[in-house]
């Protein structure tokens, strides 16, 4: 029999599913991103606003655009009173509770712009987190499409300031109604179920994946993919999908199949004649001809503004899951290539979109409220702008360390980073066992420290300091030691210096490294 033991069982370091750390290097990217954000929705006139990361869960309501769990996407519990309350899923929920709670003090149309981390209560796998950043604007009180193109530009001007240029991105926009007149169009020759209808949404949101024929399987018997798995169809009828096919601009040809449009390829199409060939050659009922009239007049306002189908352009198979969507809908999609890590060709595809959600604050108000918005998923469009190198992956610089050479002399070093500090130098005291020199050396290089101040008792009595530039070290230490201006440069990266001058000569240290 095994003997008892008193030994206590070590807990095990484990980080939970679709959750992730973040170091220093990530986390500045992030705050660069997040001030250049700010910067261009503050100058569209938004201003920031805070609400809360848990809300009551009704008032949340269920829009996730998982239909077999629409609850299950967010994380619950219950309150000692027995309410039950939820983490955010997104930030535009928590608005329209905030909108109808402070209706009578707002100013009409509201503006404002907020950020923060979303939570999702779902499968996590690769690039899927149950937590990520999202960064919304939204316009609350207007009907007016020029609120919806407005969003549009201002999502455009976003990704300029970020450093994508144009040709690297595009806004694609899309009506709900328009959606929804194509529905009308197919219930006047058949009637469609609510699920049949989820079907077809879901099969035109997998175009880009699927192409054309994946798309008409979808629509009509169903899909059986690589693997052998079959996907249910819409079960359609083959004229109710003709006219789907061609509301995604594809005409059959006899025996070739669905082919895109010859005049819609050129993408120096125009969006009025892209919606003049979408009128002419799709059935809609009358709710998708006013969704049509109100993508005119998105492109009409977007065009006078400068904004071109090169920057914002009309494309039908945008959907967007969120259910809360009532009109236009738009997505930024991100059209340039890199290479995995085998070579393969990779697009990152959207980071991030929006739309108009007429009866989102309406739930609370019991009258309309309009309103349209737009997020950024901050998280994505990280990974593509460090993909494109337009931020960098290197932690900021550390703080000037303050060696201890003498812990006798703890109050002297403890001046001279106080004097540094005061100064507005990140500076800090080295805290651990001063007994070894080089462990206080590798420490400040693994603190990503520009240099270290080190003052002996030859130092002392001199009333110097030494101060070693870790940056010209380390570029010293890939030098060949037969160049001409080795031995300069060795110079460079240690000085003795008088400690009245400490503040000073650090103050220009950082400035040759650029670092003021």
């Amino acid at each position: 029999m095994a003997k008892p033991t008193d030994k206590p069982q070590k807990l095990k370091a484990r980080l939970p599913r679709g959750l992730a750390d973040r170091g220093p290097a990530e986390i500045a990217a992030t705050r660069h991103m997040v001030e250049v954000i700010r910067v261009v929705f503050e100058r569209y006139g938004f201003e920031p606003l805070e609400t809360p990361a848990i809300e009551y869960t009704d008032a949340l309501g269920k829009f996730l655009p998982d239909q077999d769990r629409p609850n299950e996407g967010v994380f619950s519990f219950q309150d000692d009173d027995e309410q039950w309350l939820s983490l955010r899923y997104d930030l535009t929920a928590p608005l329209a509770r905030y909108v109808a709670e402070n209706f009578q003090q707002l100013a009409l149309p509201h503006r404002s712009y907020r950020y923060g981390w979303v939570f999702r209560n779902e499968k996590p796998g690769p690039g899927r987190f149950r937590q990520f950043m999202q960064f919304d604007a939204d316009t609350v009180g207007s009907a007016s499409m020029a609120a919806d193109a407005e969003m549009c530009m201002l999502a455009a001007d976003t990704m300029e300031a970020l450093g994508i240029k144009r040709g690297d991105y595009v806004v694609k926009v899309n009506n709900r109604k328009v959606l929804e007149g194509l529905r009308e169009s197919i219930n006047v020759v058949e009637p469609i179920s609510d699920s049949q209808w989820l079907a077809v949404l879901r099969s035109i949101d997998k175009f880009d994946r699927l192409g054309p024929h994946g798309v008409l399987q979808l629509l009509t018997t169903g899909r059986e993919d690589e693997s052998g798995d079959v996907t249910k169809g819409a079960e359609i009828s083959a004229a109710a999908a003709d006219n789907v096919m061609r509301f995604l601009g594809y005409s059959q040809k006899a025996g070739a199949g669905y082919w895109f449009d010859q005049l819609l390829a050129d993408s120096a199409i125009d969006n009025k004649v892209r919606l003049d060939w979408f009128e002419q050659n799709v059935k809609l009922g009358p709710t998708g001809l006013q969704g049509v009239q109100e993508l005119r007049d998105i492109a009409t306002f977007a065009l006078a503004a400068g904004y071109d189908e090169s920057r914002i352009l009309i494309d039908r198979a945008v959907v967007r899951g969120l259910e809360y969507y009532t009109g236009p809908v738009y997505e930024v999609e991100l059209t340039f290539e890199i290479k995995d890590d085998k070579g393969r060709p990779v697009r990152f595809g959207s980071v991030g979109g929006g739309g108009r959600y007429d009866g989102l604050v309406s739930r609370f108000m019991g009258q309309p409220v309009p309103a349209t918005g737009f997020s950024i998923g901050v998280s994505r469009l990280q990974a593509a702008l460090a993909a494109l190198g337009k931020i960098g992956g290197k932690p900021e610089p550390g703080p000037v360390v303050v060696t201890v050479f003498d812990r006798g002399r703890v109050a002297d070093y403890q001046r001279m980073v106080a004097a540094l500090r005061n100064a507005g130098i990140r500076a800090e005291l080295y805290l651990g066992n001063p007994k070894n020199l080089g462990n206080q050396l590798k420490y400040a290089d693994k603190r990503n420290a520009p240099c270290v101040a080190i003052q002996g008792g030859d130092e002392k009595a001199r009333n110097e300091v030494t101060l070693k530039d870790l940056i010209a070290g380390a570029a010293l230490a890939r030098l060949d030691k037969n160049r001409d201006d080795y031995l300069q440069r060795q110079a460079e990266a240690q000085v003795t210096v008088p400690e009245t001058a400490l503040v000073e000569e650090v103050r220009k240290l950082l400035k040759r490294h650029g670092l003021t």
